[in-house]
């Protein structure tokens, strides 16, 4: 079940392959998150120090859940992976000029999980051709709706 979704991703990014990692979370954290306020516009995922970090994600403190506690909306967090997948990813972004982008929040059996993908920059004018794409697939449809109905040819 989906949480929030990263739309500016499929804009901005082919995504190439697909990976799901945890995320290490705080009490409060996890009560914004499950109360649906956390955003993923403006996030990427950086390596540092051979750990992958969620960077710009934004979650919305509560303020009856963080009463005593300093939240900082905007931290960086930790993502939970195994050792290879990290090494395995970290060797595609140096060496193929590839990026990690955050694509979904989601649960998994309970757990809070992040969806990340590895992913090439679009283009300018490939991102012009998905938007006409697009626009032609609702025309199409729209138009396939309206020829079909009201007449009995």
């Amino acid at each position: 079940m989906s949480i929030v979704e990263n739309r500016k991703a499929f804009h901005d990014y082919f995504i190439e392959e697909r990976l799901e990692a945890g995320i290490a979370l705080e009490g409060w954290e996890v009560k914004s998150v499950r109360a649906g306020r956390a955003n993923l516009k403006e996030a990427y995922v950086v390596v540092r120090n051979g750990e992958l970090l969620l960077i710009g994600a934004h979650l919305s403190p509560l303020a009856q859940a963080s009463t005593h506690v300093h939240a900082d909306p905007t931290r960086s967090r930790r993502l939970l992976l195994h050792r290879h997948e990290i090494d395995t990813l970290t060797g595609r972004v140096e060496r193929a000029g590839y990026t990690l982008v955050p694509i979904n929040l989601h649960y998994q059996r309970g757990r809070i999980k992040l969806e990340i993908g590895l992913a090439k920059g679009k283009k300018q004018h490939d991102k012009r051709a998905a938007i006409k794409e697009r626009e032609w697939g609702r025309e199409r449809e729209r138009l396939l709706r309206h020829r079909s109905g009201g007449r009995g040819d």
